[in-house]
């Protein structure tokens, strides 16, 4: 007997073959298949007589093929397969290209039903590469059809006959995680008509019911699941903190806080004082100094006789953060440490010691910091660094080193509030948006290749006076699947060392570079030895470089807003004017709008919006990361309302009902979707 978690092979009509296609989309189960959803829908129930059909126009024309298609050859790696087909009221000429097959599918004296656009008028019109099936089959053709995202070797056709066998497998099998209360009080349909319409919708208002319906379902599962997560930290009681006088902290720094970063530093204080386990995002943008909040709270901690741990996602990272931090914590009387995987061996032992007794009480590192051999005397506080590039896996390894230590995580990634409190739902939101006095603004220019000398002679100008520059390329290594026109790191590196500037330094980083190769690049290029770094988003976020003043952008268009806007933030870091060029041959308007907004604002804040209202929410650096749940049919730019209302539900429920003794579905269904935090959820 089959269930949801049924290995999709077994699926009758799937078999092995189709099951392992299915996999390359991570689609390996019943579940996962009928969870598959559709991206997009084309209404292919308009049908035609040819004699009808105008030019431009998108429709179904049913015909037969009126002799036997042909097959040519017109050059390497170019087939054409051309036939005529006919009605009671016109002829249709067919053409396809590279899909020699058809030749063999379509047989003379049989009707088809063809989907595609026409070319064409009077007696002259044609289709090329149409959508092509048996007339009456209905599968392709002749009804709203599903758009799902593919990859090599699937075809819609099978992800349509498959979804349709999953869905005839499932029917008996599908239960309602929604309580009837919820669903009624909300006017939402029964999930096997969501489902059912979602894929194969018979028109634009079964469609419109069944994602009404399955969104809601998506989001009140994921606001009841956040919700007991903060209900259980609520639960945790820890030894509060004293209030801790602040005034010789201020005092030490050499420069004023800015008001939302004291009001950050607050929210922080009065979390450490609460007596329950803090679990705090900061956020801000590229510069807006959260550092300090978390060199803050350390220091709160430190005077309530608790360790620190700060964890950062590189070496060279970690280490800034010791030459910043380190010695301003030291004038204050609190013993740091820098803890790397490069830490030699004698070192380590010593600072491995020191821990375990407690005489260093802020320890600053790398994953060395969650090795099985590190113990702490008493860990109270952990700061993550750069929060989406740790898993929540990671970030658990270092909080299991103490008893329920309070956690502050940093992200100089600006994201709409709205969209924080899911990408980060177990989480408390200090925002600091507005950035230190002497930061300085970065022009920004979206140009075309067409300025690619002038760039060139401006990026050496700045370097002859004694600057240095970033450029940034969307890939490593060159690859067939893609255009030409994407810059490859290396490749892109050697052109511009041998043809551009065959008189500068220039080095070249990428992700799949060793950690100490990286490591040993990004020190070269900080300290001024390089004078040009090719580089892919690794820099994104990185080390400081108050020298470097230009940052070109390769094939801008491949980045979203979000992160075009974090890169920017590597150059302007010093009391150099400093530059940003986006370069882009791409003609579509909405990508020179997009372009468009870099130029207009550096407010991070203000860009995130932009991003998220001009291409979704998509998923802004993968959710996985943080344990929670990818959303499959919830689109934040359009669906805030259902979101609020899916909210309210959830809290109206959990206030009846804590436990959810009465709705078991619904309690599985939230510890299946937060699998990897399935102990916090029980």
């Amino acid at each position: 007997m089959a269930d949801l978690t049924t290995d999709v092979r077994y699926i009758k009509g799937i078999g092995e073959q189709r099951a392992k296609a299915l996999g390359k989309l991570h689609i390996a189960t019943l579940r996962d298949l009928i969870s598959y959803f559709p991206r997009a829908y084309e209404d292919r129930s308009v049908r035609k007589a040819i004699r009808d059909l105008t030019d431009g126009e998108t429709v179904c024309v049913e015909a037969m093929v009126a002799a036997p298609p042909t097959l040519s050859r017109v050059r390497k790696g170019l087939e054409l397969v051309k036939l005529r087909v006919v009605d009671s009221t016109g002829t249709l000429d067919i053409t396809f290209f590279n899909q020699a097959y058809q030749r063999d599918n379509l047989h003379t004296g049989e009707t088809y039903t063809f989907y595609g656009k026409i070319e064409g008028t009077g007696r002259r019109k044609q289709m090329v590469n149409p959508i092509v099936e048996r007339e009456g089959a209905h599968v392709l053709t002749g009804r709203i059809a599903p758009i799902y995202p593919l990859t090599a070797g699937i075809t819609q056709s099978l992800l349509v006959k498959s979804i349709q066998q999953g869905l005839a497998a499932c029917r008996d099998l599908l239960e309602d995680p929604l309580p009837d209360e919820v669903r009624r009080d909300h006017n939402l349909c029964h999930i096997h008509y969501a489902y059912d319409h979602v894929h194969f919708p018979e028109s634009q208002e079964t469609l419109a019911i069944a994602r009404r319906r399955l969104v809601f379902e998506e989001l009140f599962l994921l606001a009841i699941g956040l919700k007991k997560l903060r209900n259980r930290r609520a639960a945790v009681a820890v030894p509060p903190c004293t209030q801790t006088d602040l005034s010789p902290f201020y005092a030490a720094l050499p420069f004023s806080l800015t008001l939302a970063q004291r009001r950050a530093i607050g929210e922080t204080l009065s979390d450490l004082t609460s007596g329950r386990p803090m679990n705090r995002l900061v956020q801000g943008d590229v510069g807006s100094g959260k550092t300090m909040v978390a060199a803050a709270a350390l220091y709160c901690a430190a005077q309530n006789g608790l360790q620190g741990a700060l964890m950062a996602p590189t070496e060279i990272l970690a280490e800034q953060h010791y030459r910043g931090l380190g010695p301003l914590l030291e004038g204050l009387g609190v013993r740091c440490a820098l803890l790397t995987g490069s830490t030699p061996a004698r070192q380590r032992r010593s600072i491995l010691e020191q821990l375990a007794t407690g005489e260093i009480q802020v320890v600053i590192g790398t994953h060395a910091l969650i090795s099985g051999d590190v113990t702490y005397c008493r860990l109270g506080l952990v700061v993550t660094d750069e929060q989406h590039r740790f898993g929540v896996g990671q970030r658990s390894a270092l909080s299991a080193k103490g008893e329920n230590p309070h956690l502050l995580v940093m992200s100089a990634t600006p994201i709409p509030r709205t969209l924080a409190l899911i990408i980060y739902g177990d989480l408390d939101v200090s925002v600091i948006d507005e950035l230190p006095p002497g930061r300085q603004k970065v022009d920004t220019f979206a140009v075309d290749s067409s300025y690619r000398q002038r760039i060139y002679a401006f990026i050496r100008k700045l370097i002859q006076e004694g600057r240095q520059a970033y450029v940034i390329c969307p890939m490593v290594e060159g690859n067939d699947a893609f255009p030409d026109d994407r810059k490859a790191v290396t490749a892109y590196a050697k052109a511009l060392q041998e043809q551009v500037f065959p008189d500068l330094k220039i080095g070249y980083v990428h992700g799949k570079m060793k950690p100490k190769e990286k490591d040993a690049v990004m020190a070269a290029f900080s300290g001024g030895e390089t004078d040009i770094l090719v580089s892919t988003t690794v820099v994104e976020v990185g080390v400081d470089v108050p020298n470097a003043a230009v940052m070109l952008i390769e094939n801008a268009e491949r980045f979203g807003l979000s992160q075009l806007h974090q890169l920017r933030g590597r150059v302007g870091r010093g009391q150099h004017k400093s530059y940003c060029i986006l370069l882009s041959d791409n003609q579509n308007p909405e990508t020179r709008e997009r372009l468009k907004v870099m130029t207009r604002t550096s407010d991070g804040f203000r860009i995130a919006e932009e991003d998220l209202r001009l291409r979704g929410p998509g998923d802004f650096f993968g959710q996985r990361q943080h344990g929670l749940p990818a959303m499959k049919i919830a689109d934040l730019s359009c669906d805030m309302a259902l979101l609020q209302e899916a909210q309210q539900a959830a809290a109206d429920l959990l206030a009846r009902d804590p436990q959810l003794t009465a709705c078991p579905l619904t309690a599985r269904r939230v510890r299946e979707l937060f699998d990897e935090n399935r102990d916090a959820l029980n």
